[in-house]
């Protein structure tokens, strides 16, 4: 009944109150992390902010599939609602998806898109996780907890308390320190805002009605063509669509766009118009004494592999004077869209603490690693003391991909960084 009764409000927000029942416990870490909101109130009032185009679309799913909307709140604790966010645990999107449980859940990544960033598609696939969790648990708490340490070591502490005759309650379960904070975290947020008005908190409302519709354009999309389509600014689109890391949709797929509603019927219109030759942009490039294949692609943001088939190359060889077709970079507005995605896709959080607010950092090139022989990931991130996800990440490969020698691997660090802008 409170569910029906909730999807009359005029604000989001009002709409999650309206359906809250989790109970909130009287833990130490509960009551510390609601007493670091409520003294820190511009961090859920930034969150509000932020979270203003995506929460309504958020908030459908989980009433379809009859959840809690406390766990709704999850991507606050994940990520701030930065779609771009990314963690020292190589976990990306705003469920902060790591590469194998992305994948486990249908999350497709590759060169051109990342899924995890992708908010419709990574809302989907952390509801199909979570309901899964809470199918073998038939509890919440432990649902969450796996969430974010794994279903293994959940079992484990589960099984070392009954062992012992121990409880086994979540609070009593002998969790990594992040675990422990992480559903107190969760519990405290959702009691601030449901009583934010008590405790001074200014949560701007949101329009309880869709901000934005997923639509299948059916084939590759230059993005910067379906912004002149939809009649908006080309870096608007890109924000809405964070998953595509290119100045294009993928040629393989997924084909969803996110446009404000305000866009779509006209978008879909002149989609329907427009011919699918038309789609992308592309030109003539005439190849310069001593390119190769390899640097033309780098210099192009885009593969080798494309060049290959959109030339129908069946080798590496160029010739000085031929020309290649390549994508249309050329264009400052597509270029624009290129550097959100190589310099914005990769800040880093840091969970909040009671002692400190939530920090943002971008990471910045720091160093270059030419490949030799003998090389291999796991010897090069010993050398580097980073991990091989972050390679894979930084350097746009996937674990499939062979080191040859004389490639070049880049490597990062974190710098301060303000939270990301608003959309």
């Amino acid at each position: 009944m409170a569910r029906q009764q909730s999807k009359q409000a005029d604000d989001v927000w009002q709409r999650i109150r309206m359906q809250m029942d989790m109970p909130i416990p009287d833990e130490f870490l509960v009551n510390k992390y609601r007493d670091w909101y409520i003294n820190h109130p511009q961090h859920l009032e930034q969150i509000s902010q932020r979270a203003r185009p995506f929460l309504y679309l958020i908030v459908e799913e989980f009433d379809h599939r009859d959840l809690p909307i406390e766990i709704a709140l999850l991507p606050i604790v994940e990520s701030s609602f930065n779609p771009l966010a990314y963690s020292k645990a190589d976990a990306s999107g705003l469920w902060q998806f790591t590469l194998p449980m992305a994948s486990h859940f249908g999350l497709n990544m590759n060169w051109w898109y990342d899924g995890r960033k992708d908010v419709p598609a990574a809302t989907s696939a952390a509801l199909d996780m979570l309901e899964y969790l809470y199918q073998k648990t038939d509890n919440w708490h432990y649902a969450l907890a796996a969430y974010n340490a794994g279903e293994g070591r959940l079992n484990q502490a589960i099984k070392y308390n009954q062992e012992r005759g121990l409880s086994t309650d979540f609070w009593a379960l002998n969790l990594p320190t992040e675990t422990k904070q992480y559903v107190p975290q969760l519990l405290a947020i959702a009691d601030v805002i449901k009583n934010a008005e008590a405790y001074g908190i200014n949560l701007k409302p949101i329009p309880n009605k869709p901000f934005v519709e997923v639509i299948d354009v059916g084939s590759q999309i230059d993005l910067a063509v379906a912004a002149k389509l939809a009649k908006m600014p080309v870096s608007r689109l890109q924000k809405l669509n964070p998953g595509f890391n290119r100045w294009a949709t993928s040629p393989h797929g997924p084909h969803q766009l996110v446009v404000p509603v305000s866009k779509a019927h006209k978008f879909k219109q002149a989609l329907a118009n427009t011919d699918v030759a038309d789609r992308m942009q592309w030109y003539k490039y005439i190849i310069q004494p001593g390119d190769n294949i390899g640097s033309i692609a780098k210099r192009h943001q885009t593969t080798v592999a494309k060049i290959k088939q959109m030339n129908e190359m069946d080798g590496d060889k160029i010739i000085a004077g031929d020309f290649l077709y390549m994508p249309h970079t050329s264009s400052q507005v597509i270029l624009d869209v290129e550097l959100a995605a190589t310099q914005s896709a990769r800040p880093i959080i840091s969970q909040p603490s009671p002692a400190k607010p939530m920090s943002l950092a971008v990471v910045t090139p720091t160093a270059d690693h030419t490949v030799k022989y003998g090389d291999t990931l796991w010897s090069i991130a010993k050398v580097y003391n980073v991990s091989v996800e972050q390679i894979i990440y930084w350097n746009n490969m996937t674990h499939k991909d062979k080191l040859s020698v004389g490639k070049n691997l880049k490597f990062y660090q974190t710098v301060s960084h303000k939270p990301a802008q608003v959309l």
